[in-house]
């Protein structure tokens, strides 16, 4: 059995990421056809873990910052059981995805990214909105493939007459030095450290600071006991020892990082309206007065089959009009998600995804040709959750669209190519790719 409904004027396709608080999904708006994600959760899971002004902060501090280098919050809606944030449609992927496949990236391209992270940064810092959890997963790419922030839900806005935070949050590897401390932290100087962490990765292709224990980590971050590789250029590796700078006292601040002769390099503000006007009315209407406002949902009810993703999802997850990108592997480094397609009747693959996940010893369970994986992870260091989802695109042609609910990101990728690998008999090979593409170029012209 297979549900597909509309939530106020959008219409809600696949599920596109998926948490312990949250499921992800993709939508259209039907009033003018625009993309968009719709972030669902339950009020109950919110309330029983008690996270009713989290998650007001995330959505207030989204409205608030808004930028074209940052992830735009549409507007929030409510159901009697249901919160739905309506985000911004970003389909190029996760930043971390594009150096998990190609590695360290040219330094124009780290450039180019690294002053639209400033830029967004900046815009936070001037609404009084500090980060905290900056890293490439949190780093998505729009369809042209510009930088797009995302994930506020550890953002901090200052009580006031409150100049230093003292919640100690955020991701070890990323995280300025005196966060860890006790003596509270300027959120500023400690968002610009991260970012000063997430160049060297994109330019070297790992982290400055990587160590298995977290003592020995905090140890060399306090030193900035790191180098640079030889790769990176004088200018590169001038700002970033500026920037990770154990002292937030002496460490350069945005207006110094965008005076750097290495940033200025090719360097074209992007112009947007500094005073925007936000209204946090639907904030407050579904946090305020939740059981008086709410919206329809209009469920319709499919047996028997997987879901049929139309022509307009299947160009969403295409590179403009070409839909051969599909099934095409070497371009799965620009996609949030990795997926593959299959011949094979829709039980057979299903069945042989459970197989293999139990060959794996872990945890296996399948509803409405949505499969559910899980296991203690490689390094012991949490819980690893993949979500595999079968569509019919085509007459007896489907896609398997697999994506990670929890664990590291890296970890996922190494379980997807494992699991492509003993999925070999179901997968189509490469020569039968062109032929399907043609096929649904064919349906969807």
């Amino acid at each position: 059995m297979v549900t597909t409904r509309r939530i106020g004027k959008y219409q809600v396709g696949r599920t596109i990421g998926e948490g312990t608080f949250a499921k992800v999904k993709f939508a259209q708006n039907l009033e003018n056809g625009n993309s968009v994600a719709i972030k669902i959760m339950a009020k109950s899971t919110i309330l029983k873990h008690r996270m009713v002004d989290q998650i007001r902060r995330e959505i207030s501090i989204m409205k608030i910052v808004r930028h074209p280098n940052i992830v735009r919050l549409h507007e929030v809606l409510a159901s009697r059981t249901k919160i739905y944030i309506i985000l911004e449609f970003v389909s190029g992927g996760e930043l971390f995805d594009k150096i998990v496949h190609q590695g360290r990236l040219p330094e124009n391209l780290c450039r180019k990214y690294f002053q639209q992270l400033i830029d967004a940064v900046a815009h936070c810092h001037s609404k009084g909105v500090y980060h905290r959890d900056l890293k490439p997963e949190n780093l998505l790419l729009d369809f042209h493939g510009n930088l797009k922030v995302s994930d506020f839900g550890l953002s901090a806005l200052p009580q006031q007459g409150v100049g230093l935070l003292h919640t100690t949050c955020g991701t070890p590897n990323y995280v300025a030095p005196e966060v860890l401390g006790q003596q509270g932290y300027d959120g500023a100087a400690a968002d610009i450290w991260s970012c000063g962490v997430i160049l060297y990765v994109i330019m070297a292709g790992f982290l400055p600071f990587d160590e298995v224990d977290l003592p020995t980590l905090y140890k060399k971050t306090n030193a900035a006991a790191f180098s640079c590789p030889i790769w990176f250029s004088p200018g590169a590796k001038s700002l970033i020892q500026k920037i990770l700078d154990p002292n937030p006292n002496t460490r350069i601040d945005i207006n110094d990082i965008r005076k750097h002769p290495w940033f200025h390099k090719n360097y074209v503000p992007i112009k947007h309206r500094e005073h925007e006007d936000v209204d946090l009315d639907d904030v407050h209407a579904v946090f305020d007065d939740i059981k008086e406002k709410y919206v329809a949902e209009n469920s319709e009810t499919l047996e028997g089959s997987p879901l049929m993703m139309n022509a307009f999802e299947m160009i969403t997850l295409s590179q403009g009009l070409n839909l051969s990108p599909l099934f095409d592997r070497g371009l799965d480094h620009v996609k949030r998600q990795t997926r593959f397609v299959s011949r094979k009747p829709a039980q057979v693959v299903i069945s042989s995804i459970e197989d293999v996940g139990k060959s794996m010893g872990l945890k296996v369970h399948t509803l409405n040709f949505k499969t559910r994986i899980e296991g203690i992870s490689a390094n012991k260091a949490g819980q690893l959750a993949v979500v595999l989802e079968m569509f019919e695109v085509a007459p007896s042609l489907f896609m398997v669209d697999v994506r990670k609910a929890a664990g590291d990101t890296l970890e996922f990728h190494k379980f997807y190519k494992d699991l492509c690998s003993k999925l070999e008999h179901i997968i189509l090979k490469p020569a039968e790719h062109l032929a399907s593409a043609s096929l649904l170029r064919t349906m969807t012209c």
